[in-house]
């Protein structure tokens, strides 16, 4: 048995209670933030040029897997603006009025972060048009004869979108954001800077090894690092000396069922049962989820993309099918020495 559910430790996804941990973590400015360089080049001339024009940061669209740093960047676009943040999520803005209540309360110059933008209703998406475009809010009050439609003038803000499903985006929406980036997985040496900048905040010590060692397993991703750096933490603390070195770095790894891609114990399971099971496929998600025990949505969202990602899965019409690489891996073969570089 792992030592840890799939989606405690390799889930990009933010799990609960985890935000408080996250936030010290966290850089503060575009400067402390690592990786992503191309964006953060582009978003500096941007905010310097709005600072310039004295006017709002134009409306932002950030893309990408969970755990790479959208909200990150949305509430660093805030604090360089010197302007407020005001976050909600595309799920929980349900009617036109809560939209409104959103919109009507923010100053001039603030930061509306929507997160999971492409989950908004129509309804919602329609309203928010003309508030992104002319700063004005255009409400119905009343219903059938009695209905007539009220206009508010809105202060000048920037709506920062973040996403994880740019397809699901609609067409409408998408092109009213004058700035649209798309994060990407993290190579190991900037994950490794980042593991390396997390261990001083939480004053441990550690070398250049442990830092790339869990680098290494952490599926591209600086959530996942950082969180696998407070286990190792823990580990450093109970059982070696209090410093994070390769050593410890890699039997903490190996306890926690994490291995040298990142693949946690329900990855190698079900690998392993396309692979013996299956002749390698192709099998469909429903008979691997009933297989495994699983719920397809585990497979779909935890799983599935970071393994399609360096190329272990295929996705064909009838069914996911296992590539020569992953075979490779599981008959204990070497790995290619770095996925996102």
């Amino acid at each position: 048995m792992d030592a840890q559910r799939p989606d405690d430790l390799i889930s990009a996804g933010n799990m609960p209670g985890e935000d408080g941990l996250e936030i010290g973590l966290r850089p503060l400015r575009l400067a402390d933030f690592v990786g992503q360089c191309g964006i953060i080049d582009n978003l500096q001339v941007f905010l310097q040029a709005a600072r310039g024009r004295g006017e709002p940061l134009d409306h932002v669209l950030l893309a990408g897997p969970p755990g790479l740093g959208k909200t990150t960047l949305a509430q660093i676009l805030a604090r360089e603006m010197g302007a407020g943040f005001r976050p909600t999520s595309g799920p929980v803005v349900e009617r036109a009025g809560d939209l409104a209540a959103l919109l009507t309360n923010l100053e001039a110059g603030d930061v509306l972060f929507i997160d999971e933008i492409h989950r908004l209703s129509p309804v919602v998406e329609e309203i928010l048009y003309p508030a992104m475009e002319d700063f004005r809010l255009d409400i119905m009050i009343g219903q059938g004869p009695a209905a007539r439609s009220v206009r508010l003038d809105l202060q000048p803000f920037t709506l920062v979108g973040a996403t994880t499903r740019l397809g699901l985006l609609t067409a409408p929406l998408r092109s009213r954001f004058g700035i649209v980036h798309s994060l990407d997985f993290y190579p190991e040496e900037d994950l490794a800077a980042i593991a390396a900048r997390s261990a001083r905040l939480l004053q441990l010590e550690a070398d250049a090894e442990g830092c790339g060692e869990i680098a290494r397993r952490s599926r591209g991703t600086p959530r996942i690092a950082n969180r696998l750096l407070r286990r190792v933490r823990d580990f450093a603390e109970v059982e070696g000396d209090g410093r994070l070195n390769l050593d410890l770095a890699a039997r903490a790894m190996e306890r926690l069922g994490v291995d040298r891609l990142g693949l946690d114990g329900l990855d190698r399971r079900l690998l392993t049962l396309i692979w013996k099971s299956f002749g390698g496929g192709p099998v469909g998600l429903g008979t691997l989820a009933a297989a495994l025990g699983e719920e397809k949505d585990t497979i779909e969202e935890i799983h599935e993309p970071y393994l399609l990602q360096i190329g272990f899965l295929e996705r064909t019409p009838r069914g996911r099918r296992l590539t020569r690489r992953a075979v490779r891996h599981l008959q204990g073969d070497a790995p290619p020495p770095a996925l996102f570089s």
